[in-house]
């Protein structure tokens, strides 16, 4: 089987916070009004992605790793990851404010739920007039004052809030307590994990009229104290070229606004390549076979891929590689 650029079905999930955007937007088949995220790409156990072009339409991206190793995850990622996708991709639509919340890092999350921990990126992709993000404290703070004012019900009043507008990246290293805002859809990269600790979560009710369960103790040995400018970033975005935008140790994300086609030769590559369109459309290729995107889809170049290939008049990606 030469393998093709895949597309993946996306998996909806239906989020106390979430809105119509997915849809509205972005055109994800959803019928929910509170519809808040759509997993891309993942391979989360019960979340695994299902090819849906193609002729493996229908193999879950788990069965596609198993069958082609290093040909469709690349050499060096299979050598350090094996059979283990190692980032998810969502598109996420805040129709609330999310919880306010923190990731463990890998040590912590390997410790208590033998797991990665959660390293991400966020790519603002629309917003509405005031949105606004919590990333981080105003300041330094002692983990004594922090559960004060969380025992009090202050914490916001110690929480750092950022505007944001289309086009804003932000790095979200784990410790880094923080919350998506209201009106906000974006792009998010993120290791393979779905460990969350919710902190605060402004006393809401479910429809069932339940709060949503808290994880203050959990929260507490994996929240980075220290106030830290390093999440808000600034990338070059020069027209037809690849702009590094957020290279980690997990994952590595470039920005591509293109006004023409652009074709690159990848033999070489040591990973699979990603692309999400976060504006205008085109057609992605490489040698074995092509797909169409647009605004709010997700495509897998395999790693054994000679060429790498769009076609396009306008559009904006994030490409990512490992």
């Amino acid at each position: 089987m030469k393998l093709y650029p895949l597309k993946f079905k996306p998996i909806l999930k239906e989020r106390l916070w979430g809105g119509t955007k997915l849809k509205d937007v972005l055109g994800k088949p959803i019928t929910s009004d509170i519809t808040g995220e759509s997993w891309e790409i993942s391979a989360v156990p019960g979340d695994v992605s299902l090819v849906a072009n193609g002729a493996l339409a229908g193999k879950s991206l788990q069965e596609l790793i198993y069958a082609y190793e290093g040909r469709l995850l690349g050499d060096a990622v299979f050598e350090r990851f094996g059979y283990e996708f190692p980032i998810l991709i969502k598109f996420l639509d805040a129709r609330m404010d999310l919880s306010i919340q923190v990731h463990p890092n890998d040590e912590l999350a390997r410790k208590r739920h033998n797991s990665f921990g959660k390293t991400e990126m966020w790519y603002i992709m629309d917003t509405e007039r005031d949105s606004r993000l919590i990333i981080g404290f105003k300041e330094d703070v002692s983990r004594e004052h922090y559960e004060k004012c969380l025992a009090e019900g202050s914490l916001t009043d110690i929480l750092n809030y950022e505007s944001v507008q289309e086009g804003d990246a932000f790095f979200i290293s784990p410790g880094k307590i923080h919350a998506i805002g209201e009106g906000i859809l974006l792009a998010e990269i993120q290791q393979t994990s779905d460990i969350t600790y919710r902190v605060f979560d402004f006393n809401r009710k479910d429809k069932e009229g339940k709060t949503r369960e808290l994880h203050t103790e959990m929260a507490r040995e994996a929240i980075d104290y220290h106030f830290r400018d390093d999440f808000k970033v600034s990338y070059p975005r020069e027209l037809n070229k690849q702009n590094p935008l957020i290279h980690t140790p997990y994952f590595k994300t470039d920005y591509l606004e293109l006004d023409r086609d652009m074709e690159r030769k990848s033999a070489a590559a040591d990973s699979f390549t990603i692309f999400m369109c976060v504006s205008g459309s085109g057609e992605l290729y490489n040698e074995s076979g092509n797909i169409a995107i647009k605004r709010g889809e997700t495509v897998l170049i395999p790693a054994c891929s000679e060429t790498i290939g769009i076609r396009t008049k306008k559009a904006k990606f994030l490409e990512v590689t490992i």
